[in-house]
């Protein structure tokens, strides 16, 4: 979970061919090389495909520092010999090798241009192997701004975690960091102080003791893993485990939690089967199956890393004890177990190749909160609960970031995404399909990077009808669409305003109680009814307002 921090409101631009209306007022942001150079697929990036990385680490919690080296196995897709390997101050990369040979490099900024001397063949598979040192960014409010988290337990121990969405994987360890390349599996080897355990992604492989007294502990990820979704946790653990029987046989799931709170935990972390039943019903198998499920308390609220979620939630239900939506039912569940948990699906499974579209991270993760009160408390319990979150809505800003330079949208991407969402489901008006789209989307995009026109599209194509200017409404424009009316006797008069061009939405609405389907568009349109009308009520469950205007 990435959540937003206030930002200054700004000028929303024409980015990569997608129009969006100008907020007048509104400062423009000014981007820098090195935001180009981090967001973007540059030249220096396009040409080889990652498949592997070997991470070897060592954290030396004395100092806050961390030495060690990640071997990148890759795959030729041009001939070129300039490579773009990603590491941030204040962490420096010390020496570069491939096939024995020392390379040289120069860097800019939080880039390393690297230049290899032996031929790059298309469809060679190849290495580099990069050594590096130094200490990390502190996180400074994790995982909001985020970095490395160096902390104490109430028993002296060291508690140390990474959390790095947005800001980027290349805080703590070099890498090809952009989202539209994940690799395909890696390993991740962490040496620490002999007291202490180290929790990271994938299963753990074996367990190895120094001479120095310290361990080192290999974790192995056989699916394709984001670079943010790569994670350390440090602590004093203790472990416990169950097995879930689901949709592809039994899940492993593992707990981590400090030794003082295993009594808590083992009580609290029940709602992780009651989040794994209801998410499969709704989006399909857990797509990590072979990597397994942990849980993995840490120094910092929480965050998504793939197969080794971390927690820091207090073993409270709700967040941090409180409901968001205000209406009771979100204090049915704990926010982090079912938030973080539901960006397995969204987030790790399907993943954003651009953060400027993270909103097909956060959006459908903040509606699948009441499609689990759906699933345990009932429709109208998940319908008041995303409705009652409209009231965080800003509206500040547009959804959809600006393309190419690492910039994320609006925070909306939370509760206006899940009201979006649900919106949608009130047009697709049947519950059955709409699971059948959600569980699609996580079969026809699994294990891939993608952008919102590739999700645009598949939900066109699976409803049955033309989404663009609906999207185009809700992720690119900060306007909620105004349901006008005015009626005499029997004939209603209905339009949309505050709409972007070709906006149609048909929408539900009551007339003397009984509901009925309008097409309704930017023109006034004329709707008869058999009787008087005395009453006129728009579905509470779009996200719309309604506004009775003198005509």
């Amino acid at each position: 979970m990435k959540k937003y921090l206030k930002l200054l409101l700004i000028a929303f631009l024409i980015t990569n061919g997608i129009q969006a209306q100008a907020l007048l007022g509104k400062s423009e942001v000014v981007f820098t090389r090195q935001d180009s150079l981090r967001g973007s697929i540059t030249k220096e990036r396009a040409w080889w495909d990652v498949k592997h990385y070997d991470l070897d680490v060592k954290v030396n919690p004395s100092d806050s520092t961390i030495t060690g080296s990640n071997t990148i196995q890759y795959k030729v897709l041009q001939t070129y010999s300039i490579m773009q390997i990603d590491l941030q101050n204040p962490m420096e990369i010390s020496k570069v090798t491939q096939d024995g040979v020392a390379l040289k490099y120069k860097r800019e900024g939080n880039a390393f241009f690297i230049t290899l001397v032996s031929k790059q063949n298309v469809g060679a598979i190849k290495e580099v192997k990069i050594f590096y040192h130094g200490k990390p960014k502190v996180a400074v409010r994790p995982p909001w701004d985020g970095g490395l988290t160096w902390k104490k337990d109430k028993n002296g121990n060291n508690f140390i975690a990474s959390s790095c969405q947005g800001l980027g994987a290349s805080v703590w360890w070099p890498n090809k960091d952009h989202m539209y390349d994940e690799v395909e599996g890696m390993k991740i080897s962490v040496n620490v102080p002999g007291k202490l355990i180290d929790v990271s992604n994938g299963r753990l492989q074996n367990v190895k003791t120094l001479k120095d007294g310290t361990k080192t502990y290999t974790w192995v990820v056989k699916n394709p893993i984001n670079n943010y979704g790569v994670n350390i946790n440090i602590g004093d653990y203790v472990t416990f485990s169950e097995k879930y029987k689901g949709e592809k046989g039994n899940l492993d799931c593992t707990y981590y939690v400090l030794k003082d709170n295993l009594a808590k935990a083992k009580e609290q972390f029940k709602d992780v089967p009651r989040m794994l039943k209801a998410f499969e019903h709704w989006f399909g198998p857990y797509p990590f199956y072979e990597d397994s499920y942990k849980l993995v308390e840490a120094p910092y609220l929480g965050m998504e890393h793939q197969s080794c979620v971390t927690y820091g939630n207090g073993f409270k239900n709700g967040y941090l004890g409180r409901d968001l939506s205000g209406t009771g039912w979100g204090l049915k569940f704990d926010f982090i177990i079912i938030h973080e948990s539901g960006h397995e699906w969204f987030a790790n499974n399907i993943t954003y190749k651009d953060i400027a579209d993270m909103w097909i991270h956060e959006s459908f993760t903040c509606y699948s909160e009441s499609l689990f009160l759906e699933y345990y408390y009932g429709k109208e319990a998940a319908g008041e609960y995303v409705r009652g979150i409209r009231k965080n809505i800003e509206n500040d800003k547009p959804i959809i970031g600006h393309y190419d330079v690492n910039n994320e949208g609006s925070g909306d991407m939370y509760y206006k995404g899940a009201n979006m969402l649900n919106t949608l489901r009130q047009l697709i008006n049947n519950d059955e399909k709409w699971r059948t789209i959600l569980r699609g989307l996580n079969s026809t995009f699994y294990h891939q990077t993608v952008t919102t026109k590739q999700i645009e599209d598949y939900l066109s194509q699976q409803v049955g009808m033309d989404l663009n200017p609906f999207f185009n409404q809700y992720l690119r424009d900060i306007r909620i669409p105004t349901f006008e009316y005015t009626f005499q006797d029997n004939i209603l008069k209905y339009r949309w305003t505050n709409i972007v061009a070709g906006f149609d939405m048909p929408v539900k609405v009551s007339l003397n109680g009984t509901e009925v389907i309008l097409n309704s568009k930017a023109e006034w349109t004329e709707f008869t009814t058999a009787s008087k009308i005395e009453k006129v009520e728009v579905n509470k469950d779009f996200y719309v307002l309604s506004k009775e205007v003198a005509k």
